[in-house]
Order: structure tokens, then sequence, then C-alpha cells
């Protein structure tokens, strides 16, 4: 077998110099890069202002199984993560932004986030966000579907809490606690999630 031949001409200095510099990088800075944008034809902005404090577009993921694309994902924080531990851990403001590419029945949301909340936290913890998980599902149900196009917000505010935005018009009284909030990522980016792209992509690692 022939072995594969080398490059003839030299690297150059400055092409050297980035291997070198990729190679010397830890591995948390070599995990992340920026954010796909757009995703599947969605531009995503790559900061905004939220609760007076400026968040930057930390990573982009789309929702898919087989050839449909559900939706696509955004995540804002003020500044890099790129583990669920982190991204909770982090003070200040939050958004997860949602951009529906087809219609979704309300019921699909209200399975997935019932599910990931089994998944990703004990039964100690389910017992203690469970009133408020059924006050974040009397949110959605109303909808009865998502049509494509719309946006939907799902922003944390100190204080205050989860603040749902449904296409610019906020939904119900914010839903209170860092803890539910936490809970709520840890759907999309917890260890044990239904789609490991997005999380990956959401922690901008992909």
């Amino acid at each position: 077998m022939t072995p594969p031949a080398w490059p003839r001409q030299p690297l150059s200095r400055r092409h050297a110099a980035l291997v070198l510099a990729a190679m010397l990088l830890p591995p948390a800075a070599r995990a992340a890069r920026e954010p796909e944008n757009p995703i599947a034809g969605v531009r995503f902005e790559p900061r905004l202002q939220l609760g007076g404090q400026a968040l930057q577009l930390n990573g982009t993921g789309l929702r898919a199984a087989a050839w449909l694309k559900g939706y696509a994902a955004a995540l804002y924080l003020a500044q890099r993560a790129d583990s669920a531990e982190a991204v909770v851990a982090l003070p200040g403001p939050k958004r997860l932004q949602l951009r529906l590419l087809l219609d979704v029945p309300a019921a699909e949301f209200v399975k997935a986030f019932r599910k990931g909340l089994e998944r990703n936290h004990p039964p100690a913890l389910q017992a203690r966000l469970a009133e408020r998980g059924e006050r974040f599902v009397a949110l959605l149900q109303p909808l009865g579907e998502v049509k494509k196009g719309s946006t939907v917000n799902l922003d944390f505010l100190p204080g205050q809490g989860l603040l749902f935005w449904h296409n610019g018009r906020q939904l119900g009284a914010p839903i209170p606690g860092d803890d539910f909030y936490g809970a709520l990522l840890r759907v999309f980016i917890g260890e044990h999630v239904s789609d490991e792209r997005l999380r990956a992509g959401l922690l901008g690692r992909s």
C-alpha cells in the first residue's frame, strides 16, 4: 500500500503558529466554538439586552428527528459557558429562545418537559419543583398548537424567575426560583436529553 504523500510545500510561519497554538490550548478552550448562525435558515441576534444586562449568544441548536426539523434554539448568557453546571450556576439574566420551523402541538412540549424533568432530577427535587412545573404546563396548554414561525422566549430575571413569552406577549405571571429555571434548562442541556446535538449546539460544542 502506498503511504499518503506529505505536502511538498512547508507550512507558512503563520499557519504553523496557528496549529501550534491550537495544540497548546486547554481542552475547554478548544471545545468552545462560534455558534452556528444562521441555523436551518434562522438567524439569531448575536447580542441582546435583558433586565438591563448585555447577553451574548452562547450557542445554537436544532431540534430534529429524521428529516423533520421542529425548532431552532439559541441560548443567551452574560458570558460563555460550555457545561450545564456552568450555565445553571452563572448569575444574572438568561434567555432560551425557540423559533418554530413547523406546527407543534403544545402537548408535545408538555410531554418533553415532564420527561426531561424526570430524567435529569432526583425524586426529591422533582417533588419540590412539581407545583411550579404544573404552573408552567398551564401556560403551555392553552396555546393548543405552537405555529410555524412562532418565537418563544424563556427568560430568567433575578428576583422574578421564569418569564414565558410567546410572539412578544408575556403569558401569565413569572414562575419564581433559580432552581426551577435551572431545571428547565436541564431539559435542553442536562446529562440526559432527547437530542444530544441540540444540547451540544446550545453549549457551543458543535
